[in-house]
Formats: structure tokens, sequence, C-alpha cells
């Protein structure tokens, strides 16, 4: 969590200090549904044979995140704590937490709609919390992209649709309890539709 902690005072300050500009703050929810492909290790696919069922955990599962940035009519700065967490079945369970800084672009398209574009980069936890294995958890990178359209509906508040795909290196290892180590599971990519609703202050 040292990680998550420093990222997050770094984001923070990268953020907050964007005034070049006369800008805004503006802070928000999102809630969407993500789904992450999961790489199996070699040994895993051998004692777990068959189809990945880590791919099945997290699959359209419903997310939620805040953030907090600043924004000007042109582009935005913002952090995002998101969480996500699912299972398959009653034996498979993963969550994956996302702590990560977004830059994006603004492209007018009317007085009160714009889309949007940009990239994020940040760290991202995946928990292995399986029933019948050991809870394991790493922290990796997480770089990626988005997209969508911003609607303003009043003076300070506005809503958005969007899309973003990320990709990370986190890991687990998969242990059964009182067998051992039966392998590992790799984060390969996430990928994730949402609605977000922004207030400006």
């Amino acid at each position: 969590m040292n990680k998550l902690h420093t990222l997050a005072i770094a984001t923070t300050l990268s953020v907050f200090t964007f005034g070049a500009q006369a800008a805004d703050n503006f802070a928000g929810l999102t809630w969407g549904k993500s789904t992450v492909n999961i790489d199996r290790s070699s040994t895993l696919k051998q004692n777990m044979p068959g189809a990945n069922r880590f791919d099945d955990t997290i699959k359209n599962s419903g997310t939620w995140g805040i953030r907090a940035g600043q924004m000007t009519d042109e582009a935005r700065y913002y952090a995002t704590y998101e969480n996500v967490s699912d299972d398959y079945g009653s034996s498979l369970k993963l969550r994956q937490q996302n702590l990560f800084g977004s830059y994006d672009m603004f492209l007018p398209v009317g007085d009160t709609t714009r889309l949007f574009g940009g990239a994020s980069a940040g760290l991202t936890k995946l928990e292995n919390e399986s029933s019948g294995y050991r809870r394991d958890s790493d922290i990796g990178y997480l770089v990626g992209l988005q997209a969508g359209v911003l609607q303003d509906v009043g003076k300070n508040t506005s809503i958005e649709a969007g899309y973003r795909y990320l990709r990370s290196n986190a890991g687990t290892e998969v242990a059964e309890r009182g067998v051992g180590k039966v392998g590992s599971i790799d984060l390969h990519s996430s990928k994730q539709a949402y609605l977000g609703v922004n207030y400006k202050f």
C-alpha cells in the first residue's frame, strides 16, 4: 500500500497545481462494467487444465470510482480511484483496485457537448481472494487510454459516457490451502465502459 499512498500524494499535488490558465476544480463519481484478461502460467495450465476460468471472474462486473481534478475549456487533469471485484461460481474470486492520474483533451461539438480523449498512468492492485486458496496480492503499473463524450447539464454539473482500456503487469500466486503453489496469474489488461457525473466548484 506504500506505493499506492505515494502515487496518491504525487498525483494529487500535480493535479491541484494545474494553474497555468484559469481552471475549475471538480470532483465526480463513476459507475461502469469492467472485464479483465488474465494470463495463466504454464504450471497453472497443467494443474488447472481446460478453459481459463480466471478470465470469467471479473467479466462485465460492476465498477465504481471516485475522482478529483481541475478542468479548463480545453482539457482536464484528474486523479481516480476505482474498485471492482467478482467471482466465478463459488471458488474463484478476484479484486482489482486502480489508482491513476489522467489527462484528457476536449473537442467541442456544440455549446454544451464535448468529445474527450486522453491517457492514464498509475498503479493497480490485484488480489486473489478465491475460496480454498491462500490470499495473495500484488501491485503493478497501469497505463491506458480513454475516450468518450461530456455533456454539461447545468452551470456546474456535467455527465459523461466513456470507454477505457488499460494494460498492467500485476500478478499473484495461486496456492491451494494444504497443497501449496499450483501456479500463478498475471493481469494482462482490462477494459471498461462507464458513466460518470462531475461537479465543478
